[in-house]
């Protein structure tokens, strides 16, 4: 790499990239990483003599496939598909977006659209709570954040679970948001508003826990149910 090269265009070595990762991902290895590159995930560069050169989107890109290993359980086909469709990075910012920031607002044509559902579905899904629009003008408005449910629900419906089951996600999600509203409600109805900003960072941080605790126990159940 030239001297003269910009700070941005710095390139690591796999064990600096390694030992780099270590700490979020103690299991990572160099070997685990040449295994990666090997499936097609990732396209270091590489020198003359062949060691392999690592810019910062390539970390970024191996940090996105580990989460997705380690979080969501992916097999690297789904992964490789994810990454080629750019659906994980749009799924990430999603999650890490602030509370209180408002999404975008579709229509009920644009959803059913994006979601490759027909009214007669969205309705049904909005029937069992699942979807919920809110309402400007006497129009239906529906977030990306319904049109991904929309997405999910749709796949389970090819399998046989109609939306009156799916309720059951529901209503587990609202015992799961009640408990951290009987923690945090104190502070979000502070007539200070330091208290209350530092509780939505609270509520923030306890929701991502939550999240990451939920994901974890769905899936060693669904582990068990694999006999595994």
């Amino acid at each position: 790499m030239s001297a003269t090269a910009p700070a941005r265009e710095r390139l690591l070595t796999i064990g600096t990239v390694c030992r780099r990762l270590k700490p979020e991902f103690p299991d990572i290895s160099i070997s685990k990483i040449r295994y990666l590159e090997d499936q097609g995930l990732l396209t270091p560069k590489r020198t003359q003599g062949g060691y392999r050169l690592f810019a910062e989107d390539d970390v970024d890109r191996l940090e996105t496939i580990l989460r997705l290993q380690r979080d969501e359980f992916l097999p690297l086909r789904v992964i490789r598909e994810e990454l080629a469709s750019g659906a994980s990075e749009k799924r990430r910012r999603k999650r890490a977006g602030a509370l209180g920031e408002r999404e975008e607002g579709l229509d009920l044509d644009g959803l059913c659209e994006r979601a490759g559902i027909d009214p007669r579905r969205a309705r049904e899904l909005e029937e069992f709570g699942l979807l919920e629009p809110r309402v400007e003008s006497g129009q239906r408005v529906y977030s990306d954040n319904d049109a991904d449910i929309a997405v999910a629900c749709e796949t389970l419906s090819r399998y046989g679970i109609a939306p009156r089951h799916m309720r059951a996600f529901r209503t587990a999600v609202d015992r799961e948001t009640g408990l951290l509203d009987a923690v945090i409600a104190p502070a979000l109805r502070s007539r200070n508003p330091e208290r209350r900003r530092a509780g939505v960072e609270d509520l923030q941080a306890m929701g991502e826990a939550a999240h990451e605790l939920s994901q974890l126990l769905f899936w060693r159940n669904v582990r068990r149910l694999a006999g595994q």
